[in-house]
């Protein structure tokens, strides 16, 4: 169906229902409960787990399929979320031209810097990436300051020329993005006993957007194209000695990551219309590398995984501060609640780097393929277990 084999039809189904039910997934704990901390379905977070995980399933078709490891898909990031904010300020409040001109202006930019970049390959490759979305960060913060802002960031005023819509609402604030009078910050609350559900707009444009991305890299995988990107992957050389021109593909790879990543910045600016040099810095790029290889690069559903686990550490874990810990440690003596507690405390918090740190550390060495290739073996071994169990006693021959 849609164009799709079964297995990846059914995995298209997977990654629909954890999207459209993750304010019930992402909220397993009661409100008020001391493990309510750990609950991460409010829109914030919400969105920040389908954004980047665009952004993770972009660089996925470059790194996991063709091998070239950019240190520079950030500067297409913030790119798109300069376009975005932009045509807020210029044309209208509506989410829909903006994240259109942020794929197109991050597609652009990435043509220019593949088109220069893929000269080289390997580790050069790397650094002329990293170079480039540099100098883009550097050039945010000083030369662009008129059109970037500077350290304050690109942000709305009172004055803007909008074309279509008013350039302040009647109570003389700043409009919001919204998709034709639907605000993005719109928010449906759901009471259930205990629990409190967050149904927001934004969140659910952002993750029809996501699923729509998730199934166009169904298709690139499974299309000659891909294919092609593969043999690129798997050896080049001998590729070349076919008489098959490799750079042509590469670089339109390369453009796709670089419009997937702009479609994220453009959503990150239509939840928030704020634009940062910081976007652009080469943090950010090397988040989307660690979220690619932690979910597994070269799988369809790896990054995704990735991406949703290091927001929720970076927004869960890093929470946990001193006082929670003894609270949960309260049940044990005072010397060894003490001990207990500044043991762990490094770990977690201000520290949680340190645990993600581990964590990628162990990925690497004993699950190369990530996350993915974790849940294969636990479902091997299930599945190992059960034709065991259902596989006749053996009779023994007869003396």
């Amino acid at each position: 169906m849609l164009g799709l084999e079964m297995k990846d039809f059914r995995l298209l189904l997977i990654v629909i229902g954890l999207t459209m039910l993750a304010p019930f997934i992402l909220n397993p704990f009661p409100e008020g409960s001391e493990m309510a901390q750990f609950n991460a379905g409010y829109p914030d977070l919400m969105q920040r787990f389908v954004i980047f995980g665009i952004f993770a399933i972009g660089f996925n078709i470059l790194f996991g399929l063709t091998g070239y490891l950019s240190f520079g898909h950030a500067a297409f990031l913030g790119a798109g979320s300069y376009g975005a904010v932009w045509m807020f300020k210029l044309l209208s409040m509506n989410v829909l031209p903006a994240i259109a001109i942020s794929v197109v202006i991050a597609g652009l930019f990435s043509l220019l810097i593949g088109f220069i970049s893929l000269r080289r390959s390997g580790i050069y490759f790397s650094i002329l990436t990293l170079a480039f979305a540099q100098m883009s960060f550097a050039l945010a913060y000083s030369v662009l300051t008129p059109i970037t802002g500077g350290e304050t960031g690109l942000q709305l005023a009172l004055d803007d020329p909008r074309i279509f819509g008013a350039s302040q609402t009647a109570t003389g604030n700043i409009p919001v993005p919204s998709l034709f009078g639907l605000e993005m910050r719109s928010s449906y609350e759901l009471e259930l006993g205990s629990w409190l559900f967050t149904f927001n707009a934004g969140y659910y444009l952002a993750a029809v957007f996501m699923i729509i991305a998730f199934y166009m890299s169904i298709r690139i995988f499974r299309s000659p194209f891909g294919m092609m990107l593969r043999a690129i992957k798997s050896n080049q050389t001998r590729m070349s000695y076919t008489g098959l021109n490799a750079r042509p593909y590469t670089l339109a790879a390369f453009v796709i990551s670089g419009m997937y990543a702009g479609l994220a910045g453009g959503l990150m600016a239509s939840m928030d219309p704020l634009a940062g040099a910081e976007r652009m810095q080469w943090t950010a790029s090397g988040e989307v590398v660690l979220m690619t290889i932690l979910g597994g690069a070269g799988t369809l559903i790896g990054p995704v995984l990735g991406a949703g686990m290091i927001k929720y550490f970076e927004n869960i874990f890093s929470k946990i501060n001193e006082t929670i810990l003894h609270g949960w440690f309260a049940f044990l003596p005072d010397g060894l609640e003490n001990f207990v507690v500044a043991m762990v405390y490094p770990f977690i918090g201000k520290g949680w780097h340190l645990t993600l740190g581990i964590v990628f550390m162990l990925v690497v060495i004993f699950l190369p393929g990530g996350l993915v290739q974790g849940g294969q073996k636990i479902a091997g071994l299930f599945r190992r277990k059960k034709a065991e169990d259902t596989k006749p006693n053996a009779t023994e021959p007869a003396e």
